[in-house]
């Protein structure tokens, strides 16, 4: 089965930079769309970016001009470079979208475990 693997969280300073990782386990043709959510402590899981099946990518207000997503189709992979982070970017990180299998069946992931980021200030 199709399965998410969020990596590359940790504790970095205000201003620091990061890059996630979501590796997509399975047999699978293509990424047809992704995006990333966080959810901060104690609060409600919110969206943070996402590539379209039309390979164009949309922000959030609070992230755009800091944060980029990109994938990388031969390794099965998207990420998200987070420039000038913010005490507030702190949160766990989740990818989830959908993916086209080996048959060009379209299936939409779940959620994995997410990779935990914490800026300090």
């Amino acid at each position: 089965q199709v399965q998410l693997v969020e990596s590359g969280g940790g504790l970095v300073q205000t201003g620091g930079s990061l890059r996630l990782s979501c590796a997509v386990s399975g047999s699978i043709f293509r990424i047809n769309t992704m995006g990333w959510y966080r959810q901060p402590s104690g609060k409600q899981r919110e969206w943070v970016a996402t590539f379209t099946s039309g390979e164009i990518t949309n922000y959030a207000d609070s992230v755009k001009g800091r944060f980029t997503i990109s994938r990388d189709n031969a390794k099965n992979t998207v990420y998200l470079q987070m420039n000038s982070l913010k005490p507030e970017d702190t949160a766990v990180y989740y990818c989830n979208g959908a993916v086209q299998t080996a048959a060009l069946s379209l299936v939409v992931t779940a959620w994995g475990q997410g990779t935990q980021v914490t800026v300090s200030s």
